[in-house]
């Protein structure tokens, strides 16, 4: 008999007809990136005595109140890398397995930081979109270029070092900021945030969501990283406190922002909307059809590790 698995995110077809080979699956994606649980909220009530298995995300989540009505629960997984939703002491205290999807996206969403800070420096959707107005390069400014700058990193994870990684062959100098030192990497280390907006010329955004970093990213940090300065955030939206950077960058505080990340997603981020100098993606630095893939593969090997009797592939 198939162990029953609440999936509460959208998978394809075909990774449902994957999944469903291994359990018997209730799809039930909730709304709006979580805010609407309703179809999630109607699966628990409904046939939570029988769910062994919640596969969820970061944004989704899942909370301690519906875990409580989950009584033969045993294993949590997201897809992706954040688990920032996920009641993780409720599950602890169940002695409920979680797992997440490390590893799987990473080379996405460097890919995507690295497109986003290009196309921040050089201006890419200004420029794009003047040419279509008969712009030509002698009636604007010269966009700064890239290379030999000098680039800071808030969270020096996987992901941060995946970033720092491809900014070398931009013959970047890399300075980071995380809760500690790293003992595997050469880049200056600096002590604070506040330190290392100073001494960067673009920083990233790269550490987890959660009530420790909420506006993490503020207007003092800002006014650090100073009015040459480009700000990129693939991380979660409430690092940045949104109406600061709006401010900063029409004064002329900030050069330019780029956002694949925001709170309140998806509404769009109504501060930055009319600003040229804002580059928005629609919370799509990790998905591509290989890091979809390759999470959902890594969560039926959690999966079938934790069945197995075996330690998870990837343990929260």
């Amino acid at each position: 008999m198939k162990p029953v698995l609440l999936v509460l995110v959208f998978l394809s077809e075909e990774h449902r007809a994957l999944v469903g080979e291994q359990f018997d699956m209730i799809y039930a994606p909730n709304a709006h990136l979580g805010k609407d649980r309703t179809n999630g909220e109607a699966q628990i009530n409904a046939r939570g005595h029988e769910i062994k298995v919640v596969l969820t995300n970061g944004t989704n989540g899942l909370l301690a109140s519906e875990i409580d009505r989950l009584p033969v629960l045993e294993l949590i997984c997201t897809v992706g890398v954040g688990y920032e939703n996920v009641a993780i002491e409720a599950a602890r205290a169940r002695g409920i397995a979680v797992a997440n999807a490390a590893g799987t996206n990473d080379d996405c969403v460097a890919d995507h930081t690295m497109m986003l800070l290009l196309a921040a420096i050089r201006r890419l959707p200004f420029l794009n979109t003047g040419v279509r107005h008969g712009l030509w390069r002698d009636d604007i400014p010269r966009p700064p270029h890239v290379s030999y700058r000098r680039l800071g990193i808030l969270g020096l994870g996987a992901i941060g070092r995946k970033v720092a990684h491809r900014a070398l062959g931009f013959h970047m100098t890399i300075g980071y900021h995380n809760r500690q030192r790293r003992d595997d990497v050469d880049y200056e280390y600096f002590e604070d945030l506040e330190s290392l907006a100073r001494w960067c010329d673009f920083l990233i955004v790269a550490a987890p969501g959660g009530k420790e970093t909420y506006h993490i990213i503020n207007e003092k940090i800002i006014d650090c990283i100073g009015p040459q300065g480009v700000l990129v955030n693939i991380a979660r939206g409430t690092l940045v406190d949104l109406d600061a950077v709006s401010r900063a960058l029409r004064e002329g505080r900030l050069m330019a922002a780029a956002l694949d990340v925001y709170e309140n997603e998806p509404t769009p981020p109504a501060p930055l909307l009319d600003l040229d100098n804002a580059v928005l993606t629609p919370h799509i630095a990790g998905i591509s059809p290989q890091a979809i893939d390759a999470s959902v593969r890594k969560f039926l090997e959690n999966a079938a590790c934790f069945y197995a009797g075996k330690p998870l592939v990837t343990p929260v």
